[in-house]
């Protein structure tokens, strides 16, 4: 469903050494070296070739934040895109204890055990000392990770508004060209702008639990308007009645704030036991399925695709402006201002978005 893109230039010297680093990466982290470096060639046939090795590799070069890299994962990516597009893309949050990792293995081992090819891109909260992951879903999911059909790639979230990972779209690329056709993005949590998440993915799924108290749990209201299906975990053993309750009131809440628009699906599972799992991955794939044939899972991705762009411009603007010290300087001089209340904020931004153009151009003169 991607638009096809042109063959990517022969990598320069940048690219080549952002190629160089990515081959002494892991899946899961910097690692000692692993050998020779990986030229961009043997990079796309590793991936398209579904090498797990190499699918790290290329994975750690594309979420790697040093400005040498970008070049060469932007290179890669452009190779990848051709191939990418085909798999379904299943967004999943819930509230924490709603057993995220539980209910994905499961569903990715049923996946897997029928012949689907399932990775699973969890986005896992960062630590505030060294910015990694500090859940580790490889550690979470064992037997989906020894699964030959899956791929686990556990990514630190960096603080971003909803949990999900900065790279996380380009990550799907890589596993979509690798042949996975079901990415699963596990958010941390239902966070502030969940969202975002459904900004990525053509089906949205929120995990929800009963019994414990307020059976909407923290499920905000921009959730509820987004998400697509609702599944009530646990709905086992003597806590199935409370799970069935709690799936009849967010059913009639989910009606009164959707009006007239498509309704959101509601059911009952138990992850442990892997009753109703089924069930909903066959609602998860009948939306998706359904708004196929309609068109809409191509015009959807390519709005979210103009959302993202937008996003990333918004941040090379912001990076462009903490990395100029004439309008770090005109920023502080303006926060004062506005601080004491001597200054309209409007004129303020106006003043600091003109410090940070001046700077620009006395680069470009020199």
């Amino acid at each position: 469903m991607s638009e096809p893109a042109p063959k990517a230039p022969a990598p320069g010297v940048s690219v080549a050494k952002g190629v160089a680093r990515a081959a002494a990466m892991s899946p899961v982290g910097p690692a000692k070296p692993r050998g020779r470096a990986l030229s961009m060639d043997e990079l796309e046939a590793g991936v398209i070739a579904g090498d797990r090795a190499v699918m790290g590799r290329a994975l750690s070069l594309v979420e790697s934040s040093r400005p040498e890299d970008e070049q060469a994962a932007q290179a890669l990516l452009e190779r990848l895109l051709p191939r990418a597009g085909r798999s379904i893309r299943v967004g999943i949050t819930g509230v924490p204890g709603a057993g995220k990792s539980t209910f994905i293995e499961r569903l990715g081992l049923m996946l897997g055990d029928e012949g689907r090819r399932v990775a699973v891109l969890a986005v896992d909260p960062s630590s505030a000392l060294s910015g990694g992951s500090v859940l580790g879903d490889r550690t979470r999911m064992t037997r989906l990770s020894a699964h030959p059909g899956a791929f686990i790639r556990p990514s630190p979230s960096g603080g971003t508004l909803g949990g999900v990972a900065r790279r996380t779209r380009e990550a799907m690329i890589v596993c979509e060209a690798a042949g996975y056709g079901v990415v699963l993005v596990e958010t941390v949590g239902v966070g502030q702008s969940e969202t975002a998440v459904a900004d990525m993915t053509d089906v949205f799924l929120a995990l929800a639990i009963a019994g414990a108290g307020d059976e909407l749990q923290g499920v905000k209201r921009g959730l509820l308007e987004r998400v697509d299906v609702v599944a009530v975990n646990k709905a086992d053993g003597g806590n199935a009645p409370r799970a069935n309750l709690a799936a009849r009131e967010l059913s009639a809440a989910l009606h009164v704030m959707r009006g007239g628009d498509e309704e959101a699906i509601v059911l009952t599972c138990s992850a442990l036991t892997g009753e109703g799992v089924g069930a909903v991955w066959s609602a998860v794939n009948g939306l998706f399925t359904a708004r196929a044939a309609r068109g809409e899972i191509e015009g959807r991705r390519r709005e979210q695709a103009v959302r993202w762009l937008r996003s990333l411009i918004d941040d090379r603007v912001a990076a462009l402006l903490r990395g100029s010290p004439a309008a770090q300087e005109a920023l502080a001089k303006a926060e004062e201002g506005v601080r004491a209340g001597a200054t309209p904020a409007g004129a303020a931004a106006r003043r600091v978005v003109e410090a940070l153009l001046g700077d620009l151009r006395s680069h470009e003169q020199n």
